[in-house]
């Protein structure tokens, strides 16, 4: 949330509240998204998966990284399609190409999560 008089110092209270509101957009995400939650189920299952098999912190950073972008991706698609539901449930074709733009992110991102599993992983089994 933006400031309401100029750039305020932030202190201790803000990052709780910032925090506080962080926890509230995870809750209704887990609440209201399936797509979110088997992500969340994908990354329980897969994270230690990535913490064993990487061999350097650098691989372990990729492989588990780049399943936090998904999520977090999804995290933004579902509010740009909160937002646009807002505005009521009539087809545009800007709301249509935006929702359409922000699951298009969510899959970019799926693929580089192939890609790094696959380039870190797939050479070792050669």
């Amino acid at each position: 949330m933006a400031d309401e008089i100029g750039n305020l110092p932030r202190g201790p209270g803000r990052i709780v509240k910032a925090a506080i509101w962080s926890w509230q957009g995870l809750a209704a995400a887990w609440r209201h998204e399936s797509s979110f939650r088997l992500e969340v189920y994908l990354f329980v299952l897969l994270a230690p998966l990535a913490l064993w098999l990487g061999q350097t912190p650098v691989e372990r950073a990729l492989l588990v990284g780049s399943m936090l972008l998904v999520m977090a991706m999804e995290l933004a698609n579902s509010a740009i399609e909160a937002v646009i539901e807002r505005y009521g449930p009539e087809f545009h074709v800007l709301a249509g190409r935006a929702k359409d733009m922000g699951s298009a992110a969510v899959f970019v991102l799926m693929v580089n999560v192939l890609l790094c599993w696959g380039l870190i992983l797939l050479p070792r089994l050669s």
